[in-house]
């Protein structure tokens, strides 16, 4: 019988009289969308907020909620007996129920003896047998996985379920967190991950993001952030992310995460996430700018100013000696010869960017992706009026804010325009950026120079990029 003809019988039948086979769990499913308790989008946000699922993709999720059985339960109905064979992973759906074994429940905590909605039990095993009694003190819906789909909480990675890691991208796997427990990740600096001496800002950027973004339901995305630098990260060492849920409502959550190492605070960033729906939109002209295929890539760029024979040999042989990490995000200027000068220049860029190499289909990691690559390149557009021969400067970020504004996947080049004392706009409508940083200025071989009002050696600068 199609689907169109059950929900007929369905509609036609009055509930009192409606046979309804439990084993049937097709007909049970539909039977449930018709009514409107639960549909596959409001199973996949369900599972998105059980704790014991906070490691897996998207797509993980989206796989579980179309092979779970539904089941309920009465009043004072046994759920599971102890000695009984597992059959599945449950997940309560609604309702309370109480958790009664064999153990010594005197030396527990007497909370620890009731579940409810977004609690989990069961085993993933078919061998396994149920340690306790579990009796509704409700009634109780729960989700059955049944432990022939055991391997869908078993993913590659927290992006991937299926595809080995050597297939991904260099960005995803610098994005990957090991989670520790409930709203607590893992993350690592990969040896060649970029780095400036210390943490990359762009890598705490990402790794908050998705840490934050794996304790919402997989239909809310990120649409805002802002984060603050503390203190210098250490290469050496993991870097541990504590979420902690600031609000969770139907349409919208907000996190706050802090980055810790050695128990001291180094970044934290707040971050709002919505889920998708139809608005208005408007958007501003697309620029005239090369199409990315006429363009160089940053690597590229830099073989060739080692070769070009019209660039002074000291400047040549700086680029050469300097070690290289090629980045993960693949970067086309639309106007180079802007971009590497030592004379002033208009505080302003566009340049084209995606990631390198086959990213995962989710679209919370597509976005982390974006705010790794936002503190890229925005500060060093603020430098280029003070560029001049014998200045040397360097630039470390503070205080850091992103907007997405579409859906965002960085599967084709992206352009976006910098421009120092207004915001950053993606000509995609893909994201806002803003950025605080400070400047030092290392070496001024004309004392004479002045900067910002200053003579002295350091100044700060706000500059909304």
């Amino acid at each position: 019988m199609t689907v169109k003809r059950q929900l007929y019988k369905i509609k036609n039948c009055s509930l009192d009289f409606l046979h309804l086979d439990l084993n049937c769990y097709r007909s049970f499913y539909l039977l449930f969308i018709f009514f409107g308790r639960m549909d596959h989008e409001s199973v996949v946000e369900f599972l998105g907020n059980v704790p014991l699922l906070q490691r897996l993709p998207s797509s993980s999720l989206k796989r579980i909620a179309g092979v779970v059985e539904v089941r309920h339960y009465n009043e004072g109905e046994y759920v599971i007996r102890e000695g009984q064979i597992a059959d599945g992973v449950y997940f309560i759906w609604d309702g309370k129920a109480e958790v009664c074994g064999s153990t010594d429940s005197e030396e527990r905590n007497h909370s620890m003896l009731f579940l409810k909605q977004y609690d989990y039990f069961g085993h993933g095993s078919g061998v396994a047998v149920h340690q306790a009694d579990v009796i509704a003190l409700t009634k109780v819906t729960c989700l059955v996985l049944h432990h022939v789909n055991r391997a869908l909480l078993q993913p590659k990675s927290i992006w991937n379920a299926e595809d080995s890691s050597d297939s991904c991208s260099m960005v995803e796997h610098i994005l990957h967190l090991e989670p520790l427990e409930v709203d607590m990740f893992r993350g690592v600096t990969l040896p060649d991950a970029p780095s400036f001496g210390q943490i990359f800002g762009g890598q705490f950027i990402g790794h908050a993001l998705a840490a934050a973004s794996k304790t919402v339901d997989s239909l809310k995305l990120a649409h805002s952030l802002h984060c603050y630098f503390i203190l210098p990260g250490d290469l050496s060492l993991p870097i541990v992310y504590q979420v902690h849920r600031i609000r969770e409502g139907n349409n919208f959550a907000t996190r706050r995460v802090e980055a810790t190492q050695r128990g001291r605070i180094v970044f934290t960033l707040f971050a709002s996430f919505q889920k998708s729906e139809q608005g208005l939109e408007h958007h501003d002209v697309m620029p005239a700018v090369p199409a990315p295929e006429m363009l160089l890539s940053l690597d590229e760029l830099r073989e060739r100013y080692v070769t070009d024979p019209r660039l002074p040999s000291h400047y040549r042989n700086r680029i050469a000696r300097k070690k290289f990490v090629p980045w993960p995000i693949e970067i086309k200027f639309c106007d180079p010869t802007t971009s590497f000068v030592n004379y002033p220049s208009e505080p302003s860029q566009k340049f084209w960017f995606r990631a390198k190499g086959k990213l995962s289909d989710d679209p919370a990691l597509h976005r982390c992706v974006v705010a790794y690559t936002s503190d890229l390149i925005f500060l060093g557009t603020s430098l280029k009026p003070h560029q001049r021969k014998g200045v040397k400067m360097s630039s470390l970020s503070l205080d850091h804010s992103w907007k997405a504004l579409l859906q965002v996947m960085v599967v084709g080049l992206l352009l976006v325009g910098c421009l120092t004392g207004m915001e950053s706009l993606s000509f995609q409508q893909v994201k806002k950026a803003s950025l605080e940083g400070l400047i030092k200025v290392l070496q001024i071989q004309n004392q004479n120079y002045k900067l910002g009002g200053f003579y002295g050696a350091e100044f700060l600068r706000c500059c909304n990029i």
